[in-house]
C-alpha cells in the first residue's frame, strides 16, 4: 500500500514543473555542475521574514538560529534580514562574527569548553549560560582577561511547548538552569562585575499548534517577569525561544503567523514593572529557511524486486538524514517529494526512492506515488533548507558531499 507524502511548499505547489527563482531544476543543476544539489531560494526567505516582521510588534526582534543552516553564503544573506544570530558552537560563532557584530550574537549550548568561553568573551558575544558551573568558569576567564563577560541565563522552564517535535522544557534537562536557581545566579553575575544580558527561555521546537505557541509565549513572558522580580533586576533582553514548525508530513498545516503576532503584541502591550524597558526576541531556524530549500537528486537506476519498484538516486541520507526518517523521527513518514519536471502530473506509479548507500536506512521516499519517470530524471525533496547538509553524515561511505547554491533575490 502506498504511503502519503508531505505537502509541497506553497511557493512551488501550483507549478507544472519545478522552478526556483524563475529557473528550472535542470538549469540550477547545470550552473552548480552536478547533483546531488541543495538550492536555497533567498527570495522565499526574505518574503517569510517580511511577513513575520509585519506581524510582530516593534519591541520583538527576530533572531536566526544558525544551527538550522550554517552555510556561509546563505548566512550572509540572512544576517542583514534579522536582528540577531544565535549560535551553538565556536565554529558557528566564527561564521556569525563574519556577518554580524558581536553585540547581536548569542552563544548557547551545554558543554562549552574553556577555550570557547574565552573566544566568546574576547569577541564580546553574549554567553547563554547553561549551568552555574559555566557561569563560574566564564567569570574566572573574564577576570583573567580583564574583560567583563556578557552573560545571559538560559532558563529551563517549568513548562513545555505542547505539540512540539522536540520538547526542551518542563523536565530535567541538560539545557538551561532550573527556575529555582536563576534569581541567585542573576545576582551572582552582577556582583562579580559581569554584564547580565537577560534570559533565554526555550520550551520546545517544531510545533504546528498555533494555540500552543501563543500559550507558551505568554507563559514565557510571565516566567521572565517572575524571575526578574525575584532577582531584583530588569532583563535587557528576553529571548522567548521559537518553536514554529513547518509542514513536513501529510496532514501538517502551517502555523498562523498573524495570530501569533497579534497575541504577543497584546501580551506585551502592558508590561509589568519587572520587564519595563526589556526588549524581546523570537529565535527561529527551520521556519526561516526550511521551506526555502530544495534537494535535487538524479535517478541513476530503476529496478523491481518482488512486487516492489525502486528508483535509485545519487543522493541519500548522507545529505538528507532527516528526509530518510533517521533524524529523531519515531515513526518514519515521507517528506514532500516529486519528479522535478512533473509536479502536477498524474501520480500513477508506486515506488520507493532510495539512495546509493549500502544500508536499508537510505530511503528518501517509502512507497510513494509518483508520475512515470526514467533514468536521468531529477527527484526533488522539499523542506530541505534546514537540518540538511550540515545535519547529515556526509562522510559516510565516502560519497561526495552535496553541492549547495543560492537562488538570489530579485534585487541581487
Amino acid at each position: 500500500m502506498s504511503k502519503p507524502t508531505g505537502p509541497i511548499p506553497l511557493q512551488f505547489a501550483d507549478q507544472s514543473a519545478l522552478t526556483i527563482a524563475g529557473r528550472t531544476a535542470e538549469q540550477w543543476v547545470a550552473e552548480a555542475g552536478d547533483t546531488p544539489l541543495f538550492v536555497y531560494d533567498v527570495g522565499a526567505v526574505a518574503d517569510r521574514l517580511a511577513a513575520l516582521r509585519a506581524a510582530l510588534p516593534d519591541i520583538v526582534d527576530i533572531h536566526y538560529a544558525v544551527k538550522a543552516n550554517p552555510w556561509e553564503p546563505l548566512l550572509a544573506q540572512v544576517a542583514p534580514m534579522v536582528g540577531g544570530l544565535d549560535v551553538a558552537s565556536a565554529g558557528e560563532m566564527v561564521k556569525a562574527l563574519a556577518v554580524k557584530p558581536a553585540e547581536h550574537i548569542s552563544f548557547a549550548g551545554p558543554g562549552k569548553r574553556d577555550d570557547e568561553l574565552e573566544a566568546a568573551i574576547w569577541a564580546g558575544v553574549t554567553l547563554n549560560a547553561e549551568s552555574a558551573g559555566e557561569i563560574e568558569r566564564a567569570l574566572e576567564i573574564g577576570r583573567r582577561l580583564e574583560i567583563a563577560p556578557q552573560i545571559a541565563i538560559r532558563v529551563n522552564p517549568d513548562f513545555e511547548l505542547r505539540g512540539s517535535g522536540m520538547k526542551m522544557g518542563g523536565r530535567a534537562s541538560p539545557f538551561g538552569i532550573d527556575v529555582a536557581s536563576v534569581p541567585d545566579l542573576v545576582r551572582r553575575i552582577g556582583d562579580a562585575g559581569a554584564q547580565w544580558r537577560g534570559f533565554h527561555i526555550f520550551a520546545g521546537s517544531q510545533s504546528l499548534d498555533t494555540a500552543a505557541i501563543i500559550e507558551t509565549q505568554a507563559a514565557t513572558v510571565d516566567l521572565a517577569a517572575r524571575l526578574a522580580g525575584d532577582a531584583g533586576q530588569v532583563p535587557p533582553l528576553v529571548n522567548l525561544g521559537g518553536g514554529f514548525g513547518i509542514p513536513y508530513f501529510h496532514g501538517d498545516t502551517p502555523v498562523d503567523i498573524a495570530a501569533i503576532g497579534a497575541a504577543i503584541a497584546e501580551k506585551l502591550a502592558d508590561l509589568p514593572e519587572n520587564l519595563a524597558g526589556s526588549r524581546f526576541a523570537i529565535e527561529l531556524g527551520r521556519w526561516i529557511v526550511g521551506e526555502a530549500g530544495v534537494y535535487l537528486t538524479r535517478i541513476v537506476d530503476m529496478k523491481t524486486s518482488g512486487e516492489e519498484r525502486f528508483w535509485v538516486v545519487d543522493g541519500g541520507l548522507n545529505h538528507q538524514l532527516a528526509a530518510s526518517g533517521n533524524f529523531g523521527t519515531v515513526v518514519r513518514r515521507n517528506y514532500p517529494i516529486a519528479v522535478a519536471d512533473k509536479l502536477n502530473a498524474s501520480a500513477d506509479v508506486e515506488t520507493s526512492v532510495v539512495g546509493p548507500l549500502c544500508t536499508p536506512l537510505d530511503r528518501l521516499g517509502d512507497k510513494v506515488m509518483l508520475p512515470q519517470a526514467q533514468v536521468g530524471d531529477l527527484i526533488a525533496i522539499f523542506c530541505a533548507g534546514a537540518y540538511g547538509a550540515s545535519a547529515s553524515p556526509s562522510g559516510f561511505l565516502g560519497h561526495p558531499a552535496a553541492r549547495e547554491i543560492l537562488a538570489p533575490t530579485k534585487n541581487s
